[in-house]
């Protein structure tokens, strides 16, 4: 298992948004959807010099967007989305969401077992979450991150 602590500022993700109330296929269908129409808020995404996308987030929140952990697998809200210039206004149809600053531990997945490992870790540090737990894409690599944040900035 591959970690590192990693803080980060504020982040502003622009995308397609829905709730784990919406069945059990609702995160693929939000992917679908942002991909499919991405054209429409391509002008807000922040981009890297090599002409990479910055970010790609599957950001998770409590139903009040404060950002907490879901209390349950049933009950909470997810962004598929684009890392997006801070003062972002998307298009009818779209989702703007300001990730709060936090320190993360950032974890490479690299299985279907990258959750529970990372969180027997942190429960075998003494390490409490305090907020959920969101997904990163690098664009320019194609490595996917799970970034579990254990301190608000």
């Amino acid at each position: 298992m591959k970690t590192t602590k990693i803080s980060l500022p504020e982040i502003t993700v622009v995308g397609k948004c829905g709730s784990a109330a919406d069945g059990k296929d609702f995160v693929t269908d939000l992917w679908t959807d942002l991909n499919k129409n991405f054209s429409e808020i391509a002008y807000l995404a922040k981009w890297n010099d090599s002409g990479s996308l910055k970010g790609l987030w599957g950001a998770m929140s409590d139903e009040n967007l404060s950002f907490e952990k879901w209390d349950d697998i049933k009950k909470g809200l997810y962004l598929a989305g684009v890392e997006a210039v801070d003062d972002a206004v998307p298009p009818e149809g779209w989702t703007k969401w300001v990730i709060p600053s936090f320190e993360y531990i950032k974890a490479e997945v690299e299985s279907a077992q990258t959750f529970k490992d990372v969180v027997g870790y942190l429960i075998a540090n003494k390490i409490s979450l305090v907020g959920a737990v969101q997904n990163f894409t690098d664009p320019e690599t194609n490595v996917n991150y799970m970034m579990f944040p254990v301190k608000r900035n």
